[in-house]
């Protein structure tokens, strides 16, 4: 098949028409990619911030796509159905599944391995080893994955809108609705405007806060957050946020904080400008070598302030997916607003570039054009 391959962290994209991939064994799909955009986590994958890796990768995690065929034992899926694709499946049976902790299942554990369940990815080229980006290697015509992972949309669905729901808004969505579980009349910030952060603050929105302030330094990034749901935005690098944050609560601290960038810095910061009981989620993705300071842990500790986990918005795909594309039906979460650009899969490392750069909030690939 046809792949944006990764060779080596730091050095441009190639496209490949000589990429195998197996197919689909019992319990597992095969999906032909439509469309997948791109996600900050690629590009810190790509730059060898994060998971640094020996072997070839197929990036893209945020997909839609058309089912092909199914393996064995399939029974809710059929070719031809529109399908979001899901980095982090569930299985529904391990010790996560029946707690409820849908994203933190076995099958999750592929957004770090880059492979299957059982540890194969399914892919090579030249009989070399090629691995599955982040639960998904969306940058690819084919996917391979568990029946769970290939979630049916309704047939009219834009896949070029859809597949942007399978991270972003999973997982800023999810971190609102599912992680914090954010309640009406509540005071929330956000800090970083890409596209988890938007999708964060259309969560607060959609939960009901009836204050919500939105931080990025990128102007456009802004606007947009404020369009689509924030109270007030801020350019952290020319005011100060908080003294914004201790206006708006009286001195008190904000409900719940999200930070989405990736920094421990924001993550510290963020623990300082909610109240007491106050929640911080961290929905970023730090560079794996970042650790986190807590200033006067014991204030900390006897404030009754939180700090939470959050992979995948703790979104358990096979319900959160059809929930988030009804929010969209029905004009409550905006999907078309978020998307800055298309285009086709050749033009995968300016896509990139853009990214890494701060233009726009995301960028629609085109597999097959």
């Amino acid at each position: 098949m046809k792949a944006a391959i990764l060779e080596k962290q730091g050095e441009p994209i190639e496209i490949c028409d000589d990429v195998d991939i197996i197919d689909p064994r019992p319990g597992e799909v095969k999906v032909r990619v439509e469309y997948c955009s791109l996600c900050h986590s690629d590009a810190s994958v790509s730059d060898g911030v994060m998971l640094p890796l020996s072997d070839p990768i197929i990036l893209g995690h945020e997909a839609a796509g058309i089912v092909e065929c199914l393996g064995p034992g399939v029974r809710d899926l059929e070719p031809g159905d529109s399908v979001v694709l899901a980095p982090a499946p569930p299985c529904g049976t391990c010790y996560y599944c029946q707690r409820h902790d849908h994203s933190l299942c076995v099958n999750g554990h592929g957004i770090q391995t880059n492979a299957l369940p059982d540890g194969a990815t399914g892919l090579s080229r030249g009989g070399r080893k090629v691995l599955r980006g982040l639960g998904v290697g969306g940058l690819g015509e084919y996917v391979i994955t568990p029946a769970s992972g290939a979630v049916k949309v309704p047939a009219d669905t834009p896949l070029d809108v859809a597949c942007i729901i399978g991270c972003a808004i999973q997982t800023g969505v999810g971190a609102v609705l599912n992680t914090a579980g954010v309640e009406p009349g509540a005071t929330v910030l956000v800090t970083g405007l890409g596209g988890v952060g938007i999708a964060t603050v259309q969560g607060a929105r959609i939960a009901g806060a009836t204050t919500i302030v939105a931080s990025d330094p990128v102007e456009e990034r802004r606007n947009l957050a404020r369009k689509l749901g924030a109270t007030h935005v801020i350019d952290p690098n020319r005011e100060d946020l908080s003294i914004l944050c201790q206006d708006l609560t009286g001195g008190i601290g904000l409900d719940y904080a999200f930070e989405t960038a990736g920094s421990a810095e924001l993550i510290s910061q963020c623990v300082e400008l909610i109240r007491a009981g106050g929640s911080t989620v961290c929905v970023g993705s730090p560079p794996y070598e970042q650790d986190l300071t807590l200033k006067h842990v014991v204030v900390f500790a006897a404030s009754g302030k939180k700090l939470l986990g959050c992979l995948n918005g703790s979104s358990n795909a096979p319900f959160d997916i059809p929930r988030f594309v009804q929010l969209w039906q029905t004009g409550q979460l905006h999907l078309e607003d978020m998307i800055t650009r298309r285009r086709p899969l050749s033009e995968v490392n300016e896509a990139l570039a853009d990214l890494k750069s701060g233009k726009g909030v995301r960028t629609v690939m085109s597999i097959n054009d």
